[in-house]
């Protein structure tokens, strides 16, 4: 089969963490072919969908007690042009948030991939419904209080409600601009100004876990099934758990309430098209749902045994729901 990856600049991801890496990774060690292109090599011609395609051979990553250890160079790359994605069996999207103007229009020239000949990952229109925030909002019975508001007053009378909150821009990742509120803090109204840009971008404010202090969870889902976690514990003072802001990945188990929130998204999940999902999720609570590049699968990994894969399942599971050709 034919694996293309929509990912960014491959010289700028991390081998030892990145999960698109893990994916190509495993996509070859199924005896897959791997190509890679990104977002602003996509076309639509005659009516198909294009993309300047290179093909990729990795070397793997090894374990070295619990380092990832990558060689160097870890890639090789053999530019071969112009193809319609429509010659490949499966296309990951896989490139990084933020979801802007151009991600956006990369995913409706994504939609003129025939369905019948080639499975998108995940779905472009499932991808332009979920904003990675505002997605979770639809499970109320799993997630914690929330409003969107671009209101200083809205959010001042939440905030004086629950006692402490966390802001999120609608459009961040890894953790960029999320803030914990104090009703104390005299810098509030500045804050708010600028993460809404003086009231005219609505941001989520929720309340505040204190669980977040014990970890931020990931799980992923793939097809609306749970197949791993990894617990993001944060560092120093910091109060965020993203890896991306030095949270430490340990190793986790997913619990029977997690279970039971992954059972209550993966309908919609499946519904919409979004087949590789990471959830966050807090002192039992769904915090957001992670659809454009979910990461997770090298730390998970991790703590595997043996040379399991998390990425071997991913790729079984698209061997099982691709038609051969």
């Amino acid at each position: 089969m034919k694996f293309a990856f929509i990912i960014d600049p491959i010289q700028k991801l991390d081998p030892t963490h990145d999960t698109s890496v893990a994916l190509m990774e495993s996509a070859q060690a199924k005896g897959h072919e791997v190509w890679i292109t990104e977002a602003h090599q996509l076309s639509i011609v005659n009516g198909k969908a294009w993309a300047i395609l290179d093909r990729v051979t990795l070397k793997p990553i090894e374990r070295a007690g619990d380092r990832w250890i990558a060689a160097n160079p870890w890639y090789q790359i053999q530019p071969d042009g112009s193809h319609p994605l429509e010659a490949m069996d499966v296309v990951f999207m896989r490139t990084d948030p933020p979801v802007t103007i151009p991600y956006l229009y990369a995913t409706y020239i994504l939609d003129y991939i025939h369905p019948d000949k080639t499975l998108v990952v995940n779905s472009p229109k499932g991808l332009r419904a979920a904003n990675e925030k505002m997605y979770a909002l639809q499970f109320t019975s799993v997630i914690p209080e929330t409003i969107v508001s671009q209101s200083k007053a809205v959010i001042r009378d939440f905030l004086d409600r629950k006692g402490a909150a966390v802001l999120k821009p609608l459009g961040g990742k890894a953790g960029e601009g999320i803030l914990f509120l104090d009703p104390e803090d005299k810098n509030f109204n500045s804050l708010i100004e600028i993460s809404t840009k003086q009231g005219k971008e609505p941001v989520m404010v929720q309340t505040y876990l204190p669980e977040a202090k014990q970890g931020d969870k990931r799980i992923i889902l793939l097809n609306g099934e749970p197949i791993g976690a990894v617990n993001r514990v944060p560092s120093g003072s910091e109060f965020r758990g993203n890896m991306a802001v030095g949270g430490l990945a340990v190793k986790t188990e997913i619990t029977d309430r997690e279970r039971q929130i992954c059972a209550e998204v993966a309908p919609k999940l499946r519904e919409d098209g979004l087949y590789f999902v990471g959830l966050d999720v807090i002192g039992g609570y769904l915090t957001e749902v992670n659809v454009t590049s979910p990461t997770g699968i090298r730390e998970i990994d991790k703590y595997l045994p043996n040379e399991q894969r998390l990425g071997h399942q991913v790729i079984e599971w698209v061997e099982s729901f691709v038609t051969p050709r």
